[in-house]
């Protein structure tokens, strides 16, 4: 009689086939677990080189205010100083006056003596005047015509040397400065003045200018044009004039005037640099507040479109108009789609031994 076999799930088979997808489960968490240190490792590195490079501009930061710090105290020491050699120099002038005054009141022949203390006293109103005018440059190197204080009250180091006699800025005012992007600005050019004149990119570049006014030197004067195929000063009947600086009065109208100015049309180039020679005598400094290349030249385009090379072109073509000595500092305002702004008007900077900046965005 034949024996019965018992039947078991516990075969070798399925013992085989088990191990097999456990030693699957295993060899998955192996790779999971090293792939998960490498990836850590690698960040770990990258952020440890951003902390170092972080805390050497922190160092280099420090390293400036520190610079500046006794540059201030340096400042302030020949300020003291020079007050006080202005007091003695006052009481010896008044001394000397006293002693002139006795001289003449007496009958005696004393004409020597009286002119020997007039000379004397000439000199050290000489002396007075210089020390007096030492001591107003020094206290003018910390104030400005204007005020301008940006977010958390930041100064920025541009590198962008404010300073001459006579002070022009050119002002980009065509319809790119509504927007960094064409899309954008295409959208915004319909909408109504009002909302315009609003726009954050042509805020911006009032700031800009605000900004440069405010670092302006207290003597000499200036000049605020803006620009699209035309060139325009912000206060009317002011073409080809030099403005005052004194009392900043004029300088402020002019910011002032630039909040009724509608960003529109093209951009010329050859109107902004024409400026440069309508003005007698030719400006010591030349700021160019601007975001792309121009749209044309002297005159419209045939077509409804302007391609890069064109406008390069363009371009090349203004700088003829550009008189000889004449610094250019460039401020280059964003504006997607012209990459070949950027080269072209740090070479507009060098070639005039001007200064080329393209800011931040929250600048300034």
């Amino acid at each position: 009689m034949a024996r019965k076999r018992e039947f078991t799930v516990y075969s070798l088979s399925f013992l085989d086939i088990m191990s097999c997808g456990f030693g699957a489960v295993i060899l998955i968490f192996i790779i999971i677990h090293h792939s998960t240190e490498v990836t850590s490792q690698e960040l770990s590195v990258e952020l440890m080189a951003q902390v170092r490079k972080i805390e050497l501009e922190v160092e280099s930061d420090q390293e400036k205010v520190v610079e500046l710090r006794s540059t201030v105290k340096e400042t302030d020491d020949q300020i003291e100083v020079t007050e006080i050699q202005i007091a003695q120099l006052i009481k010896t002038i008044k001394e000397i006056q006293v002693q002139i005054a006795e001289l003449e009141s007496e009958e005696t022949d004393n004409d020597s003596n009286i002119q020997k203390l007039k000379d004397d006293l000439k000199k050290l109103e000489q002396e007075t005047g210089k020390l007096k005018g030492s001591l107003e440059a020094n206290e003018l190197a910390g104030r400005s015509v204007q005020t301008f204080t940006g977010e958390g009250d930041r100064q920025y180091l541009t590198g962008i040397k404010i300073g001459g006699e006579y002070i022009l800025i050119l002002l980009d005012a065509s319809a790119s400065m509504l927007d960094e992007t064409i899309v954008n600005v295409i959208r915004r050019r319909n909408l109504p003045d009002e909302e315009k004149v609003l726009a954050d990119k042509w805020q911006r570049a009032i700031r800009t200018v605000q900004w440069l006014t405010a670092n302006i030197p207290h003597t000499g004067s200036f000049q605020l044009y803006t620009f699209n195929t035309e060139a325009t000063p912000t206060i009317p009947d002011t073409s080809g004039e030099w403005l005052d600086l004194v009392k900043g009065s004029k300088l402020n109208v002019a910011v002032e005037n630039l909040q009724e100015v509608v960003p529109a049309g093209g951009t010329s180039l050859h109107s902004a640099f024409a400026v440069i020679n309508e003005l007698s005598p030719q400006p010591d400094n030349v700021y160019l507040i601007t975001d792309s290349l121009p749209t044309q030249g002297d005159s419209p385009p045939k077509g409804t479109t302007v391609a890069g090379k064109q406008r390069e072109r363009y371009f090349e073509d203004s700088l003829e108009l550009l008189p000889g000595g004449v610094p250019v500092n460039v401020i280059l305002l964003p504006m997607d789609g012209d990459p070949l702004a950027a080269p072209n008007f740090w070479y507009l900077a060098q070639i005039t031994a001007g200064s080329f900046l393209s800011p931040s965005d929250d600048w300034p």
